[in-house]
């Protein structure tokens, strides 16, 4: 039987369980391995152990049987950018700096436009584990700042495989540059040129690149028998998806479900690796998403949020929720303008606008309605106890709350990724704009 636990954790909440993890080690024992694997707007509902009805995740849902399944797991934010933030560094967004006060609803990313990035103010998880003796690498997409002083190995990670921003494009190279994609600290070459991606197929060979560059630090580290992090952030779910050619056309569900495929294949290959090399009763492995499934991005390039209302970009439960397995043998004992919500629309609830209703919030009983389809009625008993309760959690967030400094409100063309590091032995850059800073505007 399935052992599934129902607490409540936020996804920035990992980076501290993984610290309490290594703080229980005695001298004797080995530092533990740390595999996270982040998927990119994947959603609750895509895995089989979820419901899917055409179980084409088997690798995740054996993984779910021998570890631990976590029904209700919440990202710290319903966009990449920031719960990306928040995995790394522990802290929500407001803390940590990765939102905006351009709109009331604070809700921003880092396009390649966006100035700032992640605070050197801030302690990062792998930070924190190179102190450890830890070896860390990150693969596929980072997402927390794409200029130099941003980007993964001047925050705490030795190697990188991946690109810093969304694989948005093609761009023509005069308004809007391709994004790079890195090999540690300079670029091999951009999406859509020497990284191809066929939007009308969806064939693309880059999961295959992820999924082979972990499996080779995996290898490498457990040679030289050096305790080490691997951040696998492959982003294949994410619009325009992609699939390499023996997943194209496979899945009941379309290119995306092509992608899941992909990236369930992928998950067991690298498990698979841990057990061949006999490492895996001594490494953690978190599978998670950073937020909920891109209804927009439906039917067919979108996943699935379960019974759950809305999706990315939304705070409901769509939004928010989201699959997550700690698989660990040894140590965890198995078995244990845009319609965001579409056909999913409530009234006065899923609105396009952005609302404030700080002074009256929307309250649902998840008991009773997880979909979210019936707010608590203002004039009603069971509202006003949960008002006053949720009042008191609030106000002493608000007592203890630091506001980190906004990182997302200036945007800037020269910024963009026309001249990243390498680019010169590529014969790649390209020619700067004249700096013309503005305040980004965000519907989000």
């Amino acid at each position: 039987a399935m052992r599934r636990v129902a607490s409540v954790p936020l996804l920035s909440v990992l980076s501290a369980t993984i610290c309490c993890f290594l703080s229980e080690n005695t001298p004797n024992t080995s530092s533990p391995n740390v595999i996270i694997m982040l998927m990119d707007d994947m959603g609750w509902g895509d895995l089989g152990v979820f419901g899917q009805p055409s179980k084409e995740t088997p690798n995740l849902d054996a993984m779910a049987a021998q570890g631990i399944l976590f029904p209700d797991f919440y990202t710290a934010n319903p966009l990449c950018s920031p719960s990306r933030a928040a995995l790394l560094t522990g802290r929500l967004p407001i803390r940590n700096g990765f939102y905006t006060t351009n709109g009331h609803a604070r809700n921003a990313y880092t396009p390649q436009e966006i100035v700032g990035g992640i605070s050197k103010d801030e302690i990062l998880l792998p930070q924190l584990l190179k102190e450890k003796g830890y070896v860390n690498k990150i693969v596929g997409k980072w997402h927390l700042g794409h200029r130099p002083q941003y980007l993964p190995l001047e925050n705490g990670f030795d190697e990188w495989f991946g690109a810093p921003n969304c694989h948005f494009g093609p761009y023509n190279n005069t308004v809007r540059p391709n994004i790079p994609v890195y090999n540690n600290s300079e670029m091999l070459g951009r999406y859509f040129e020497e990284f191809k991606i066929d939007k009308k197929t969806g064939e693309s060979n880059l999961t295959q690149m992820y999924l082979e560059a972990g499996l080779d630090f995996i290898s490498r580290q457990a040679e030289a028998k050096r305790p080490f992090f691997l951040y696998w952030a492959a982003d294949a779910t994410h619009s325009p998806v992609y699939a390499s050619k023996p997943f194209l056309g496979k899945s009941q569900r379309g290119r995306y479900g092509d992608a899941v495929m992909e990236l369930d294949y992928s998950v067991g290959q690298i498990l698979k690796k841990l057990q061949r090399l006999g490492i895996d009763n001594n490494t953690f492995v978190f599978f998670t998403s950073d937020n909920g499934a891109a209804l927009m991005s439906g039917p067919n390039e979108g996943g699935s949020n379960g019974p759950f209302l809305c999706g990315k970009e939304t705070t409901f439960e769509g939004g928010m929720r989201e699959p997550a397995i700690a698989w660990w043998p040894g140590r965890i004992k198995g078995g244990t303008g845009v319609n965001f919500c579409p056909g999913q629309e409530v009234a006065g609830v899923t609105t396009h606008e952005q609302k404030e209703h700080t002074q009256q919030p929307i309250i649902f009983h998840l008991g009773r309605d997880p979909g979210e389809k019936y707010p608590l009625s203002v004039l009603s008993k069971e509202y006003q106890d949960a008002s006053n309760w949720i009042s008191i959690v609030v106000q002493k967030h608000k007592e203890t709350l630091v506001p980190g400094m906004p990182q997302l409100n200036m945007c800037d063309m020269a910024v963009m990724n026309w001249a990243p590091a390498g680019c010169e032995k590529l014969r790649k850059c390209l020619k700067v704009p004249k700096s013309e800073p503005w305040k980004c505007d965000w519907p989000h």
